[in-house]
């Protein structure tokens, strides 16, 4: 199906103002312009406008500030804007702040998905169950626990198995959108994907914070042995397989999508500090692998995630096109330009959260 072909969709996107929303609002704004969206977000800690600031002249764009577990407002949202796609990334989502208060995590990412289920559910029975609708929920790997060195990367049977109370609450919230689809017969979709990076990342998460420390000279902590081996995809990729998904998957079905990139998180680091000399000479600290400091590890830390994406590959043509080199010089370089950006995050509140977990 060509552009001009595919009918217009409206399309609603919890969390769009985070990291991996507002890169998939950039995304789908550029390639679909005849879409009308509709970015729902709190604007919580994570939240940032100044992530979408240059969409709001676009006429088949608008933000709404709300919590998806206002279920009048989901509702009137879905009925005044006649939604028919809901893409759903609205989360807690970091592991260090679940350990520290899992609270919100459960409220957010369980009430609130509920909550958008039960909205989604009624308006799509009111519209006659149009067969095109659609409800993807994104998820994560974390939520099949923990792979030792040898075992097989995670795919769409690995039993969940989530070791933290962030993919606690993301497993219970893919269970909830699967039910969904088996009971009601509602056009779900499910994917869960590996660690992202790129743009607009909060800088508590890791390939930021050693940015971010390195232009500031300031230590670079790195989890017990940094032997903890992660996935690591990029956004426009995950971006791009999340429209392979909504395009050509019938409803009901789940994906893993990766990176192919298993990387031990020191030798991570160790990129990001070679890049960084390379790309930016004059830092405060040179070499910056000078500041490279092993802290406490985190309580029940999963030692590697890795993911198959065998399934998205055979069945919808995807797989990811930037190399780990290339997206974390693209990365380290959007970090280097775009201080205006992230200064203005380092708050008193960030700094209080950044000592409590480092220190």
């Amino acid at each position: 199906m060509t552009l001009a072909q595919r009918q217009p969709h409206t399309i609603l996107i919890t969390g769009g103002a985070g990291f991996i929303g507002s890169n998939f609002v950039h995304y789908w704004c550029n390639h679909y312009p005849g879409d009308r969206v509709i970015v729902l977000d709190a604007l919580t800690y994570a939240g940032n406008l100044n992530n979408l600031t240059d969409l709001d002249t676009r006429p088949n764009f608008r933000f709404v500030k709300g919590n998806i577990c206002d279920r009048p407002l989901v509702s009137q949202l879905l009925t005044e804007e006649a939604i028919d796609t809901v893409v759903h990334f609205a989360a807690e989502s970091h592991v260090d702040r679940s350990i520290l208060g899992p609270d919100a995590f459960i409220q957010t990412n369980v009430v609130g998905t509920f909550t958008l289920l039960e909205s989604f559910r009624h308006h799509w029975v009111e519209r006659g169950k149009p067969e095109g609708d659609r409800f993807l929920h994104i998820s994560t790997d974390e939520v099949y626990g923990s792979l030792g060195s040898t075992d097989s990367a995670f795919n769409e049977r690995t039993a969940y198995a989530p070791n933290s109370p962030y993919s606690a609450s993301k497993a219970g919230s893919d269970h909830l959108v699967r039910a969904y689809f088996h009971t009601y017969g509602m056009p779900t979709l499910i994917t869960n994907c590996s660690n992202n990076y790129g743009p607009y990342h909060f800088p508590e998460k890791l390939i930021p914070l050693m940015c971010i420390n390195i232009l500031l000279g300031k230590p670079l902590p790195v989890y017990g042995d940094g032997q903890n081996i992660r996935d690591w995809l990029y956004v426009e990729d995950h971006c791009s397989a999340l429209d392979r998904v909504l395009h050509h998957s019938p409803p009901g079905e789940t994906y893993t999508i990766g990176g192919n990139n298993e990387v031990k998180n020191i030798d991570l680091v160790t990129m990001i500090c070679n890049l960084m000399d390379e790309l930016s000479p004059e830092l405060p600290v040179h070499p910056a692998k000078q500041l490279i400091t092993f802290v406490k590890d985190r309580p029940g830390h999963d030692r590697r995630y890795a993911i198959d994406s065998t399934k998205l590959r055979t069945q919808l043509n995807w797989q990811p096109s930037v190399t780990l080199e290339e997206g974390l010089r693209r990365t380290v370089q959007w970090y280097l330009t775009n201080s205006n950006w992230w200064q203005p995050l380092l708050s008193e509140e960030y700094q209080a959260y950044y000592k409590t977990v480092y220190t």
